[in-house]
């Protein structure tokens, strides 16, 4: 997990609304077999754009309330924000070319 941040309600002012490049939240559970399949493809994507796009994991079991302003119904979903708004948002795994 080292190019990706693990999110909080306690820093996820910092780490995604003051975030000066776009972040990727990766909105996911251990016990979820699609967000084991994402997490090694958004540990190689957030390396390979490092200093270009930050890549946050907010685990839903520990963050419910995360979840719950960003409306998770399901996981894993990919939101993606810039400047505090968000761009785009994707439920599922369609795979590392999806993700690109």
């Amino acid at each position: 997990m080292g190019n990706t941040v693990n999110v909080t309600t306690a820093n996820f002012d910092v780490e995604v609304m003051r975030a000066a490049e776009p972040v990727v939240i990766d909105f996911w559970a251990p016990w979820c077999g699609p967000c084991r399949m994402i997490g090694p493809v958004l540990e190689d994507l957030a390396a390979r754009y490092a200093g270009q796009v930050k890549v946050a994991k907010i685990n839903v079991d520990e963050q419910p309330q995360l979840a719950n302003v960003f409306k998770v119904q399901g996981i894993p979903t990919l939101y993606v924000l810039h400047g505090g708004n968000v761009i785009d948002r994707v439920v599922g795994f369609g795979g590392k070319a999806a993700l690109e």
